[in-house]
């Protein structure tokens, strides 16, 4: 199993596309962790913001927007065999830089699959088309086209990326508690197997922020602890969600895919106009928002029993997400501006006070009730941990950091999604970058406390159901 010491040898170049507040803050690390010199390393992004940190490192930045029009050639400028692309970038499509890396034997990482500028927002597609499970059977078509070639890691940050890999550990932690015995998974099968036989129903990618700047919001503008115009981005994307095979009444505003894996559909509301129930250790219950992300898709998929169409079993997955509470003002103002962004953007990092991003995977339906499994990290622990970081982006950047050394010392593994990857390895190299990593149990329930007011419509006989979680 890999570790994060001693460094990796590498003898190829990386090129960073894109350097936000994720690109900033895996930057040290792969300095850290990867034996790179700083002039194999060189940086593009669309503006000059984030040049003292490349220039802190001795590291190379270059002002280039890529768009369809220049990306081959630039990319074959800085790029040959061998070679690292890491894609932390918005508004560059996913999928033609995997196809340009899989021609040119290039190796390739991304923290989630996106379109060209305007693909989230582009009114001439249809909503099926602008939702991430369009952009991942993209990727999946392309993939059954190439398979076997150079490794191309996609949508490995926290979520997607990690959160995948602390599903497959809760799945063991709760097979463990309740005295199941027999051989660790293996296969796809061997694990959808173990969660049908636990009963897990739902699973909740289920996030707490409560980080909080010195100077707080202010009207008119943004706010978020990482990518705010990725926020904003995946925000006005439908609602998407794994579908379970336990689900007996379909959304009104839901609609499924006509071609593709059939593991979800989508709600023709955004995101961002979307909550539901959920719970954490430190919050407890709260309303969380259905933001739209591909490890709902994926971990359903990869989950799946029996026919896709008809699967024997399936558990709902979806996003759960209580942002900082700037991010939640940012995002009430957003929809009072009938999705039509503000005009300034502020990410917090440096400003940020205190607080905590407790990030994990909340698996229901089992012989215990609920079970919490994640990442519990304060801002003033990823300071320590490594500079340019919050809570927030830490758990991306080792993530990120993660699935580039696996990348590269097994460069030829081809496209592969964070369900794909061996769960312990990924984690062992997260570990040390995520704080602390706790599993809690609950008897909470999407019933819980309801009908004490007002009545509501509810199906009391199956507290799991899609129904019991939707605010409406």
């Amino acid at each position: 199993m890999m570790n994060l010491d001693p460094p990796l040898p590498f003898g190829g170049r990386l090129l960073m596309v894109g350097f936000g507040c994720i690109g900033q803050g895996v930057l040290p690390l792969l300095m850290r962790h990867i034996a790179l010199k700083p002039g194999q390393v060189r940086i593009l992004r669309g503006d000059g913001d984030g040049r003292a940190i490349a220039d802190a490192h001795g590291v190379s930045l270059a002002v280039c927007a890529l768009d369809p029009d220049n990306f081959r050639q630039r990319l074959a400028a800085e790029l040959k065999a061998g070679d690292f692309l890491l894609n932390l970038s918005v508004d560059v499509s996913s999928r033609e830089l995997i196809a340009w890396c899989q021609e040119r034997g290039v190796l390739y990482l991304d923290t989630c699959i996106e379109p060209w500028a305007g693909g989230y927002v582009d009114r001439r597609l249809s909503l099926a088309q602008r939702t991430n499970y369009a952009l991942r059977e993209a990727v999946l078509d392309l993939r059954r086209r190439r398979r076997g070639e150079t490794t191309a890691i996609v949508t490995h940050g926290a979520n997607p990326g990690i959160i995948s890999h602390l599903t497959k550990q809760a799945l063991l932690n709760i097979a463990g508690d309740l005295g199941r015995r027999g051989p660790l998974p293996s296969t796809r099968e061997a694990w959808a197997r173990l969660a049908q036989d636990l009963g897990i129903r739902v699973i909740h990618v289920a996030e707490r922020d409560t980080q909080l700047p010195a100077l707080r919001k202010q009207p008119g503008e943004f706010l978020n602890t990482w990518s705010v115009d990725g926020f904003i981005d995946e925000g006005c994307q439908p609602a998407e969600l794994g579908w379970g095979s336990h689900e007996r009444r379909f959304p009104e505003d839901g609609r499924r895919h006509e071609s593709g894996c059939g593991s979800a559909i989508y709600l023709t509301r955004p995101g961002a106009g979307t909550r539901v129930r959920t719970w954490t250790p430190l919050a407890g219950p709260c309303i969380g928002f259905l933001i739209t992300h591909g490890e709902s898709i994926s971990i359903s998929d990869y989950l799946t029993l029996g026919d896709p169409l008809r699967p024997d079993y399936r558990p709902t997955v979806h996003y759960a997400y209580y942002p900082c509470d700037d991010a939640v003002l940012s995002l009430h103002e957003l929809a009072g501006r009938n999705w039509q962004p503000q005009a300034r953007r502020r990410v917090l990092k440096d400003e940020l006070l205190s607080g905590v991003d407790e990030l994990g995977v909340l698996l229901m339906g089992h012989g215990r009730g609920a079970y919490w499994f994640g990442s519990r990290l304060s801002v003033g622990d990823a300071r320590a941990l490594c500079p340019y970081n919050s809570a927030t982006s830490l758990q991306v950047t080792a993530s990120v950091l993660a699935g580039v050394l696996w990348a590269m010392a097994h460069p030829m593994a081809g496209i592969l999604e964070p369900d794909e990857l061996p769960y312990d390895e990924l984690l062992c190299l997260c570990g040390p970058y995520l704080g602390e990593l706790v599993g809690e149990y609950s008897d909470w329930t999407p019933l819980t406390g309801r009908e004490s007011l007002f009545g509501e419509e509810l199906d009391r006989t199956d507290p799991w159901q899609f129904t019991n979680f939707r605010v409406l």
